[in-house]
């Protein structure tokens, strides 16, 4: 029953090769649609990293750019209010320095001063030098004379 079968389908191969042909053909294009999905993965994610590369780059770029507008702002501003150009605004603008005959203090009644602020605490004990027992400053040679000359002074 399945011998007929059989010989049927060497049968219709030998008589159409074109269909092993096609067989053939539809594997290797089938391949080539396969190397073909894995090039485009592998192009489509090489361009994404490179134009993330690109954002960093150019990120890190204005990043620098700032810094190096901020340093020149901060300059800026030192020499604006250094001591010398105040001064000299000041002096541009009419002011003078101020003699003692002519500064007035006004009493304020019902202002308190606030107390000063104490940086130390007054509770915290005095530390005194730390004192050494007097073996750490004995030399070998001072001692080696005590140890000799004790029993001497034993016998006296």
């Amino acid at each position: 029953m399945n011998v007929p079968n059989v010989t049927h389908y060497i049968h219709a191969y030998k008589v159409a090769p074109w269909r092993i042909q096609i067989r053939w053909a539809g594997s290797v294009s089938l391949a080539v649609l396969a190397a073909t999905m894995v090039a485009s993965l592998f192009l489509y994610v090489s361009s994404r990293t490179a134009v993330a590369g690109r954002e960093i780059q150019n990120l890190n770029a204005a990043m620098v750019s700032s810094q190096q507008v901020n340093t020149d702002l901060q300059m800026q501003a030192a020499t604006l209010t250094s001591a010398s150009a105040m001064s000299e605004r000041a002096v541009a603008l009419g002011f003078e320095p101020a003699l003692a005959q002519d500064v007035e203090y006004l009493v304020v009644p019902g202002y308190a001063r606030r107390a000063p602020a104490i940086l130390a605490s007054a509770e915290l004990p005095q530390m005194s030098a730390p004192t050494v027992p007097h073996e750490y400053n004995e030399s070998l040679l001072e001692w080696l004379d005590q140890k000799i000359t004790m029993p001497a002074r034993g016998l006296r």
